[in-house]
């Protein structure tokens, strides 16, 4: 049987008879974080983040994300390094970098929109009185986070706006002969969302050097503070804001 052309572009992903992941929105339930700030060196972290993005303070945040239940994806494990930003006067965070183990969620959020996702080995889990996340990547440990389990309840509103807050990517795209077709600032921003469960408490964070992978480029100098946090939530799409070939 033939492929109608004609409903080759409805398919938007390729295998066009078994596509790599169904179309959004994906529905998350259950969707779990592990949230630690901390405060790293200025000049890593002004190298790390492309204009017309700015820096407020010396911050990252590393998270772990378990999400059991997620509407076309199934079930993984992500974590990774956002960055405290402003664009024209919006605060917002900027995602530097996602390690997840599910081929699905990587393919859909870099292909749909602009998630930085690699593969690599996530965990998020309680070991006795403790929230523990870990990154590898291959059979190398690149980070450890430690949080103690529910020791203070969290303010719920404050816990939405921590997950709410809106999120910029770098959109690239090349044509056949490698010369840039888009490269594009984009904004995504979680609106619907209910929090569950939230908790704060004494927290711990350890990045390892590795070439691939290399999280403690931006070196954690002091732990700020740590959230964990239970949601069921909704992803947006994402709408460019800057277009860096226009600029260029």
């Amino acid at each position: 049987m033939k492929i109608d052309v004609h409903n080759i572009a409805k398919n938007l992903n390729t295998p066009l008879t078994a596509p790599a992941y169904p179309m959004p929105p994906y529905k998350f339930v259950n969707r779990e974080y592990l949230n630690i700030i901390y405060r790293t060196d200025e000049q890593a972290l002004r190298a790390a983040v492309p204009e017309p993005l700015q820096i407020t303070e010396p911050l990252v945040k590393f998270e772990v994300m378990w999400m059991p239940d997620v509407s076309g994806l199934g079930a993984y494990t992500e974590a990774g390094q956002v960055i405290p930003v402003q664009f024209n006067g919006e605060e917002g965070d900027y995602v530097h970098s996602m390690y997840v183990d599910n081929f699905p969620a990587i393919a859909s959020g870099r292909e749909l929109t602009a998630y930085p996702k690699k593969l690599g080995a996530p965990k998020l889990y309680t070991d006795s009185d403790t929230l523990v996340g870990t990154l590898d990547y291959g059979s190398l440990r690149v980070a450890t986070a430690t949080m103690g389990f529910k020791h203070v309840e969290m303010d719920k509103e404050l816990a939405k706006k921590e997950i709410c807050r809106p999120n910029f990517m770098i959109k690239i795209a090349t044509d056949y002969t490698g010369n840039l077709r888009i490269c594009d600032l984009i904004r995504t921003q979680i609106t619907d969302i209910e929090v569950k469960e939230a908790w704060t408490g004494p927290a711990r964070l350890q990045l390892f050097e590795h070439a691939l992978a290399p999280l403690a480029d931006l070196p954690v100098l002091e732990v700020v503070s740590a959230s964990h946090i239970l949601t069921n939530l909704t992803l947006n799409a994402a709408q460019p804001v800057y277009n860096y070939l226009e600029e260029k």
